[in-house]
């Protein structure tokens, strides 16, 4: 009998075909404007796989999602979490900028990637990085395709800040306007125009007759939600919501533009003194004598009411109204003793009703000396008792099991399962080998088992997601108090009130309070960023692959 003998590659291929991750982002603009389409690059790149006799592990897909940051992508996050349990063998896209446009992310990434021992390959740039001039051409691939961004990035901002000194609308919402396109002869950038919303002019107008009138910004805004009025997304009126509406010229008619610069890196920080304002296309709601006339008050009024330092009342934001569930914010009232002098109370009180009136909510002030002094009793007390804090872990370390335990017992099956489809691959292999099996008969079993195997991987597949999400250590007893001890011996060490603030802003989540307005509870937030600043006393920080981990958060009550 002829005995078949098997080359080593094709016993490879038979027995461990490579794991490949696919990996697809669009944004909602390149869909809407460049026709990239999510199935036709997973397409491209099932077909590839196919060709090279490569095994598509998964596929991780975020739709409608920016390429410029990798946070707050959900399946790229998924992909990281996977690779550090080295899920597959090599991740696939159809280009590099996919993956992401800051080249900082992106080297982390194939960085981590490397330590694994996971391949990366960008389809249509054959790019590898797995030699050192292979590595040369990435990253100068990784320097164009972020160059490339902030190129369009630059050009999109030269072209409104053109359309805003003619007097056009850039887009976005505003009350007492609708946006309403116009034919255009660029395909990329729908232009558009403001048409007045009656229904909601009525409402600027009030606004400024208020204000003319006389009346704050907290007394209009409590007026105006009385009266039924409500903001463009249908919301009840706030302070800054009347005092930017007082304040915008669009309703004399003018366009405003290029108010704050470099928005995305510094936020509302940088105000630009010089912005463009020019006579708008579009028709005014009010009048320049009503217009005149509130900036006129509003410039008399200015630097009149002394600021209040939040940062002297550490619990702003975290104690929660017991009515709204809003944050709690400084407030405070005067009192007349029987010998004529006055004394100022503090208190938190409702944020909303404070903001927006008593349409809205009541005060439920609480007194500021009782909360600080509350609160920082009780935390200190927790830090220094090991029964308490063994009580603690014990109760999440119990929580965190009894929700991995099922999943891992069906993990753990279904790894045993396929971990038989292979031994029973080896087998054939072992029989053809033998000349007992003829190759076709080889193929046919191999192809069945091959079957069974996928389906198994489907079955496993989201288990392993749910598992990542919840795949955390159990807490130490040790990780906690270190955690607290430090706390305490950081908040000794401040300097400053905004000091202390921050420290306690970043251990606890939030403070509840019950109807007799007295303290409830405390919750306590363990995650990355906390365990990484108390366990480091402030001064460490992670590691490259700490930074693209998914977060770990845990909380309890004290």
């Amino acid at each position: 009998m002829q005995t078949n003998i098997m080359t080593l590659t094709e016993q490879q291929d038979f027995q461990e075909r490579k794991r490949v991750a696919l990996y697809a982002r669009v944004s909602t603009t390149e869909q809407a404007e460049e026709g990239y389409s999510i199935d036709e690059q997973i397409r491209i790149l099932r077909q590839w796989c196919e060709r090279q006799g490569y095994e598509v592990y998964r596929e991780y897909v975020d739709r409608g999602i920016s390429g410029k940051s990798i946070q707050g992508r959900p399946a790229l996050q998924q992909l990281l979490n996977d690779a550090k349990q080295k899920a597959f063998d090599m991740v696939l896209v159809w280009k590099t900028n996919r993956l992401s446009r800051n080249i900082l992310d992106l080297l982390k990434i194939v960085n981590l990637l490397k330590q694994k021992n996971i391949a990366f390959k960008s389809y249509s740039e054959n790019h590898e990085t797995e030699t050192a001039s292979g590595q040369l051409h990435f990253n100068i691939m990784a320097a164009i395709a972020e160059f490339e961004r902030a190129n369009i990035a630059e050009n999109v901002k030269m072209g409104m800040l053109a359309r805003a000194k003619e007097g056009a609308w850039n887009g976005g919402q505003v009350l007492g306007y609708d946006t309403v396109e116009i034919p255009s002869e660029n395909r990329k950038k729908k232009s558009t125009m403001l048409v007045v919303n009656e229904k909601e002019a009525q409402t600027v107008r009030r606004i400024f007759q208020l204000y003319i009138e006389g009346n704050g910004y907290k007394s209009i805004a409590n007026k105006l939600n009385k009266e039924g009025h409500r903001t463009k997304k249908n919301n009840f009126f706030s302070i800054n919501a009347i005092k930017t509406i007082l304040t915008n010229p669009i309703y004399v008619g003018y366009i405003r533009y290029n108010v704050r610069v470099d928005w995305s890196e510094k936020r509302r920080n940088n105000i630009n003194p010089n912005p463009v304002i020019v006579k708008g296309q579009h028709t005014p709601i009010i009048s320049e004598e009503v217009w005149e006339k509130a900036q006129t008050i509003m410039r008399n009024r200015s630097g009149k009411p002394n600021r209040i330092h939040s940062g002297e009342y550490p619990l702003t934001g975290l104690l929660k109204c017991p009515s709204c569930g809003a944050g709690m914010v400084l407030g405070r009232t005067t009192n007349r003793n029987k010998d004529g002098t006055k004394r100022v109370l503090e208190y938190y009180v409702c944020g909303a009703w404070k903001n927006k009136g008593t349409a809205v909510c009541r005060s439920n002030g609480i007194r500021t000396e009782y909360a600080d002094n509350y609160v920082l009793n009780k935390v200190a007390m927790f830090a220094n008792n090991d029964n308490l804090i063994k009580e603690i872990v014990e109760k999440i370390n119990q929580g965190y099991r009894s929700v991995t335990e099922p999943l891992q017992k069906e993990y753990a099956a279904l790894k045993k399962a396929i971990e038989a489809i292979q031994s029973k691959k080896d087998k054939v292999l072992g029989l053809y080998e033998d000349g007992v099996l003829g190759k076709g008969e080889l193929m046919e079993r191999l192809a069945k088992l091959n079957d069974e195997k996928k389906l198994l991987d489907e079955r496993i597949a989201p288990l392993e997601q749910q598992l990542g999400q919840v795949d955390k250590k159990e807490v130490s007893f040790q990780m906690v108090k270190e955690v607290m001890q430090n706390f305490m011996s950081c908040y000794k060490e401040c300097i400053t009130a905004e000091q202390r603030k921050r420290l306690l802003h970043l251990l606890i989540n939030k403070i509840t309070i019950a109807e007799n307005k007295k303290i409830e509870t405390i919750q306590i937030q363990l995650n990355n960023e906390v365990v990484r600043y108390f366990a480091n006393k402030g001064e460490g920080k992670s590691s490259d692959e700490d930074d693209l981990s998914s977060p770990f958060s845990i909380y309890f009550d004290l």
